[in-house]
């Protein structure tokens, strides 16, 4: 039971995520708010390890933790929200996101001996499948229509290789969790994580010389506000707890319904169309994970 709602509340909080970064791309620049809401999510772990007087990692545990945080999330969400900025569908962006599950299988198996059954491979194959069917409507759109570049845009093929690097960075970063990073406080690991997540975002920001945050949005202030402790301070340390109490590999199937739950945000706050197509998508992603974690 309590695995099931530890689920089930990780993956809504996951998708959360991409209706935070449409919401707040009027207000900031991604990197910048990515600095400030890894920043705020350190903080307020290292409160909670402070107020328990909990153990703090040292020496090269603590290097491996900034490093897990780094590519966990700094490296994963700068990375695809630049490759999103110099004109990369958010729509493949979101189904290279969804390759993350699949490339955790393949490299968990022989660095931590998991296996997953004929079982567990059909269902991840499924729950891809219905990533694309959700996608399929803006992949389509996209492909239809030449995109519109900024001015100074990266070529092509940088675009394609950051945000590949990106993938690579949450596998990495997610498969780090059960190392042996897993036999510290879930608190201090947590503040020291974030800290190198936000090392990331910040030097992105300057190298990027981003600047803008319109102070007076309260949508800016609420969406940071979420970020701080719904994503990065719930949703991410849920997964970090997942993975390192089981198969990585079956605790990153969930992210196969990130997109399809995004898809149905999307049409609740800002009214986006919800074709057939996706509702089909939304089923087999689902049926896809509920085999993948069987």
């Amino acid at each position: 039971m309590l695995a099931t709602l530890t689920a089930a509340v990780f993956v809504v909080l996951w998708s959360t995520g991409f209706v935070v970064a449409r919401a707040i791309t009027p207000f900031a620049d991604p990197n910048l708010f990515l600095l400030a809401r890894f920043g705020g999510t350190a903080l307020l772990f290292a409160l909670a390890a402070g107020l328990a007087r909990a153990a703090w990692p040292r020496g090269r545990d603590l290097g491996k933790h900034l490093l897990a945080g780094a590519l966990l999330q700094g490296v994963y969400l700068g990375a695809g929200y630049w490759a999103v900025a110099q004109g990369l569908s958010a729509g493949v962006m979101a189904l290279l996101g969804a390759l993350q599950p699949l490339l955790t299988a393949a490299v968990a198996a022989p660095l931590f001996g998991e296996r997953l059954s004929r079982r567990g491979w059909a269902g991840m194959a499924l729950g891809l499948a219905g990533v694309v069917l959700v996608l399929q409507p803006k992949l389509t759109a996209a492909a239809s229509h030449a995109p519109h570049l900024p001015h100074g845009a990266a070529p092509g093929w940088l675009v394609v290789t950051v945000s590949i690097l990106a993938i690579g960075a949450i596998t990495a970063g997610t498969l780090f969790q059960k190392t042996s990073l897993a036999r510290a406080d879930l608190r201090s690991a947590s503040a020291v994580q974030n800290f190198g997540a936000a090392m990331v975002a910040a030097i992105l920001a300057l190298a990027l010389d981003e600047h803008r945050w319109v102070a007076a949005s309260a949508t800016l202030w609420g969406s940071l506000a979420w970020g701080v402790i719904m994503l990065s301070g719930i949703s991410v340390t849920l997964l970090v707890w997942m993975v390192r109490r089981g198969d990585a590999s079956r605790a990153t199937a969930l992210m196969f319904l990130a997109p399809p739950l995004a898809a149905v945000e999307g049409y609740l706050g800002f009214g986006e169309t919800l074709l057939p197509v996706q509702v089909a998508g939304f089923v087999l992603a689902l049926l896809g994970v509920l085999l993948a974690r069987s």
